[in-house]
């Protein structure tokens, strides 16, 4: 069936029913009569495969829209289906995360090792460090250097990277300890910046950091920004595709396109407003600055990355828009199938573009995430969308007999999307958290947690909507539109809270990366006015960790140190001093066990005999998370 026809056979259905209604205030002769004409309607300007259910549909259907009784006491087929179909993609979901390989997976890169390795002394200097990642990356321009143990740059400033690996070319030879601070991003977009130390020969004093912090965070604001601006990202998203959607297959000819029409560019105007932000937010959320930390250097980089490419398409796809929108908002103008066509294909690639620049692009699966992702974020978008026009349009202004044309239909279409949303949402839950216990121990699994709660009481007020759908409409429309309105107001929640959920990492990282990343240390010098000692504890959790000792005088310089001993304790918590095992490794340098049974701030005091008759002693804080 053509557009035209298509537009003719929807407006005759609701002119017969108008009419009839107008006659016979009886809703139940009214939806009796009107339904059947309606259907010789339809066999005059089309099959019955091509229209919605709610015209094609045979007498006991009507009868459900026309008695408050409901369905009845047995559960229809249709219902029984829709049951198999939520409980098979919960079995494929269950399937495709069993089916992924058994290697760890991350989401945001995490450094695997290096050469030379954090924490060690090498008899010879290397002519270059070597940065292995668990993810390709690129690096922050400035941001990845060697210092030397004079403080002064000892690499040539041109990093190479070859996929999950970075290069850098070392212009300095000295002996002592080289300081390397790296910042990249990953392929999900976002930074990881990290530093470690290695010595060449005999130990020195750590090189200070000079200029800006290649390991700093970008400023909470930056942060805040970024998720409220994926908030009206998602929001604009609905509002595109929800009314859209009802326009081209739900809406009354009687009522005006004009209220529809102005969500739309809303919605249009709010998609690429929010795609611009995280372009400029991007640069100091990469850097580690703050929101006027932009300059045009910063900005040139982005469109060399995924994510700047992918946000550029999105921003090409919202200027053809427009093009293929203005018929749809435009009463009385007829949308050909081609036009819908190309109208699909250009949402599709749209929708594409979230899951590219997210978590779903460097997931395990990265295939399947970004598949389940478009069809979670379609699905979201189309019912969100609806709710908002059931909520501001259709309830308030269409008439009784045009709701229950219109409620039944959408009231599948909402069914249809949940049951979308919950066999997505256990796809990306199986492959993302990795673990039951990061459920838990996570800020990624508490974040989902949250949010699958709010989902189950969103399903549930739907429930109640779908119920109201089923009873007479003079006497239930105010309690229908409040309830709707309540499911939309959870739902608007839900959006601001998967806005942070996709910039936290998830849990397959936040579980796994500690271990995979052996750069993780605490560092502390123990003062005195006699001598300096520099700790090194690694990997700094509670269990074994490896202990390094460097002594120094006042001044900087090498202490040599005849015999070294160290004490751990936690007053607080009621633990005695427990010794330290140590061995020397050069003259002011010890390495040790140390077995830190909880977390917490433990004591530690250094002794260490400088000759025959000198002994000094430094005691301070060491914190362990």
């Amino acid at each position: 069936m053509g557009a035209r026809a298509r537009r003719s056979c929807r407006l005759v259905v609701y002119e017969i029913a108008e009419s009839r209604a107008s006659v016979n205030g009886d809703r139940h002769r009214r939806q009796l009569w009107a339904l059947p004409v309606c259907r010789q309607v339809v066999r005059l300007l089309s099959t019955r495969s091509e229209l919605p259910e709610s015209l094609t549909a045979p007498a006991p259907v009507v009868s459900v829209v026309a008695d408050g009784a409901g369905r009845g006491a047995g559960v229809s087929s249709s219902a029984r289906l829709r049951a198999g179909a939520a409980l098979a993609g919960l079995a494929l979901g269950w399937l495709v995360a069993v089916a992924l390989p058994a290697s760890p997976g991350y989401a945001h890169a995490v450094l695997s090792g290096s050469d030379p390795a954090a924490n060690t002394v090498v008899p010879q200097p290397p002519e270059q460090v070597m940065l292995q990642f668990t993810e390709s990356v690129r690096p922050v321009t400035g941001r990845i250097q060697v210092l030397a143990p004079d403080n002064s740059r000892a690499d040539d400033g041109q990093p190479s990277v070859a996929g999950a690996t970075v290069t850098i070319t070392l212009r300095t030879r000295a002996t002592g300890t080289y300081l390397v601070s790296y910042r990249v991003t990953s392929a999900d977009s976002h930074p990881i910046a990290g530093s470690f130390t290695y010595s060449v020969g005999t130990p020195s004093a750590r090189p200070a950091a000079a200029g800006q912090d290649a390991t700093a965070a970008a400023a909470r604001s930056v942060r805040t920004a970024i998720s409220a601006a994926k908030t009206v990202g998602y929001a604009g998203l609905a509002l595109l595709m929800g009314p859209i959607m009802m326009l081209l297959l739900l809406w009354p000819p009687r009522l005006s396109r004009s209220g529809p029409a102005r969500l739309v560019w809303t919605g249009l105007g709010l998609t690429a407003g929010s795609t611009l932000a995280a372009l400029w937010l991007q640069v100091p959320y990469t850097t580690g600055g703050d929101l006027t930390d932009v300059d045009i250097d910063g900005l040139g980089d982005v469109p060399g990355s995924l994510f700047g490419v992918v946000l550029l398409i999105r921003l090409g796809v919202l200027c053809i828009a427009p093009f293929l929108i203005r018929p749809i908002l435009s009463a009385g103008s007829d949308v050909s199938s081609k036009s819908r066509g190309r109208l699909a294909a250009l949402a599709g690639v749209a929708i594409t573009t979230w899951p590219l620049s997210g978590h779903p692009a460097a997931s395990p699966a990265p295939s399947v995430s970004v598949v389940t992702d478009s069809i979670h974020l379609t699905a979201m978008a189309i019912w969100l969308g609806g709710l908002v026009m059931l909520v501001t349009f259709v309830l308030p202004r269409a008439r009784d007999h045009e709701l229950q044309l219109l409620l039944p239909m959408w009231s599948k279409w909402a069914e249809t999307a949940v049951i979308a949303l919950a066999m997505t949402g256990v796809i990306q839950a199986l492959i993302e958290i990795g673990t039951v216990g990061a459920f838990f121990t996570t800020a990624y699994g508490r974040l989902l947690l949250g949010k699958l709660a709010l989902v189950a009481t969103v399903i549930a007020v739907a429930g109640c909507a779908r119920r109201l759908v089923r009873r007479r409409l003079d006497d239930g429309r105010p309690v229908l539109r409040r309830v709707v309105a309540l499911e939309l107001g959870i739902a608007t929640v839900i959006l601001s809270l998967t806005a942070v959920l996709v910039q936290t990492a998830p849990a397959r990282t936040a579980a796994a990366g500690p271990a995979a990343n052996h750069t993780e240390q605490v560092e502390q010098t123990l003062r005195t006015e006699t001598l300096s000692v520099r700790v090194i504890i690694f990997p700094a959790r509670t269990g074994a960790n490896t202990v390094h000792l460097f002594a120094f005088t006042p001044e900087g310089k090498p202490l040599p140190v005849v015999e070294w001993g160290a004490t751990a304790a936690m007053p607080a918590a009621g633990i005695e001093p427990v010794d330290v095992p140590l061995s020397q490794a050069v003259d002011n340098h010890a390495i040790g066990k140390l077995d830190l049974p909880i977390a917490g701030t433990w004591r530690l005091r250094v002794t260490l005999r400088t000759s025959e008759i000198d002994q000094r002693s430094a005691t301070g804080p060491v914190t362990i998370d």
